[in-house]
């Protein structure tokens, strides 16, 4: 097995930039939710306007089947190799004005990739109601993470709705993101999770009513039905949110801390997908899978360590995230999680540490290679037609392990003994 990671992880949420005062510049998109990179050519016909029925105050609305979603999945046959999945995630999904959340869409398109944003439900709540939000174990209204202006509220919504109808997941980060003292989220009973779900979806299907705009364009799903997996701030509390998420129909979630790059299987009931343990180019220790653990391993939580800094630790961060998807890929073909922040950290190095994994990734995935930039929701679709035997001898494959005799030996026969079993 490999080493764990040398620090522990914290998952921020998006809007965290903006509660410790970073800030950046770019581009909204307009108002129908289109952005297009100047000069790249688009992967998809333009997306058709569809035809809406409002739910509840007209916050969401059903507009049909999810637009841009692969085909049907199908099992894998005796001795065929598996696909190369690999899903890239974004906690709080808060566009906050640094051009951040359009910049990774326009990526996404140009590679015809799907991702998972998980949304914080305050991102969608005006400061001035703030007092809506009835925080377990926390005074009424407080939060560990900074509301966000009406400005930026408008800018996520409309990055939100695009991101959906460009084929991306909408999951949750759930809300105010407490990560310490008595009312972290690690110590929540199962109710109390519900109670915290409840509001998170409230925020995102009650946004008209909560901010009076009529202005805006309804979020077009309906976010019952969308919502099926999250991330629980700083990965604490999972045990006690998984009774939760199985009442609530939840087929996944991303919340574990110190996971391996292995197949992953269930746990009660619900896939576990966790972050994952991987190289971290010049270190004997691995990182794990997402920025902000890159940065407490190399400015020791600052983000705003000394420029000179930069260069060296973009290189080793975009290392790390190929290095991961290299060793998956080339050994046992376990999906490979990625998790990020609409973030400027140190100089915004991580962002385009992550945007060059990505389009290093594409590359492979565009000369030909079976790789399958998804969402969690996608990934889960595909595990869930395989057959138990399958997933149960891809299993045995421990991490950086090769079939033995190839894949077509290997699962020739998954129901016999593997000489592989870690």
């Amino acid at each position: 097995m490999q080493s764990l990671t040398r620090r522990g992880a914290i998952g921020l949420g998006a809007g965290a930039a903006a509660a410790v005062g970073l800030s950046g510049c770019g581009t909204l998109t307009g108002s129908d939710g289109v952005t297009h990179t100047p000069g790249a050519k688009p992967t998809h016909a333009p997306t058709p306007t569809p035809t809406a029925r409002p739910i509840g105050d007209g916050s969401t609305s059903f507009t049909g089947k999810q637009p841009r979603q692969p085909g049907k999945p199908v099992p894998l046959e005796p001795g065929q190799t598996p696909p190369q999945f690999v899903i890239f995630s974004w906690d709080g999904a808060g566009e906050v004005g640094n051009g951040l959340f359009p910049r990774f869409l326009d990526l996404a398109r140009k590679h015809d990739a799907h991702m998972t944003f998980f949304l914080s439900g305050l991102y969608l709540l005006p400061e001035s109601k703030k007092r809506l939000y009835d925080p377990p174990n926390n005074p009424r209204g407080t939060s560990d993470i900074g509301y966000l202006t009406d400005e930026h509220v408008k800018a996520t919504l409309t990055n939100v709705r695009r991101a959906w109808l460009e084929g991306h997941e909408i999951g949750t980060h759930f809300n105010g993101h407490f990560c310490s003292g008595y009312g972290t989220v690690g110590n929540w009973a199962p109710a109390q999770w519900r109670s915290e779900i409840a509001q998170a979806k409230a925020f995102v299907k009650e946004w008209r009513t909560n901010t009076g705009w009529t202005d805006l364009p309804a979020l077009p799903f309906d976010y019952e039905k969308e919502l099926v997996g999250g991330r629980t701030p700083c990965l604490l509390g999972q045990d006690n949110l998984l009774p939760t998420a199985r009442e609530l129909g939840w087929r996944y979630d991303a919340s574990s801390p110190g996971g391996t790059q292995v197949w992953p299987e269930k746990k009660n009931g619900i896939w576990d997908l966790p972050l994952q343990a991987i190289p971290f180019p010049g270190h004997s220790f691995e990182v794990l899978s997402m920025d902000y653990n890159m940065l407490a391993n190399q400015s020791i939580n600052s983000t705003n360590a000394p420029a000179y800094n930069y260069p060296a630790w973009r290189e080793q961060s975009a290392g790390a995230y190929i290095s991961g998807f290299k060793r998956a890929y080339e050994t046992n073909r376990a999906p490979f999680f990625v998790g990020n922040h609409f973030e400027h950290w140190n100089g915004g190095i991580y962002m385009d540490a992550v945007e060059r994994a990505l389009t290093h990734i594409a590359r492979e995935k565009e000369k030909g290679a079976d790789i399958r930039l998804v969402s969690f929701r996608q990934f889960v679709d595909w595990m869930d037609v395989q057959k138990p035997e399958i997933l149960a001898k891809l299993r045995t494959l421990d991490v950086g392990q090769e079939p033995v005799g190839g894949w077509h030996g290997f699962l020739k026969d998954p129901s016999a003994t593997s000489s592989n079993a870690a």
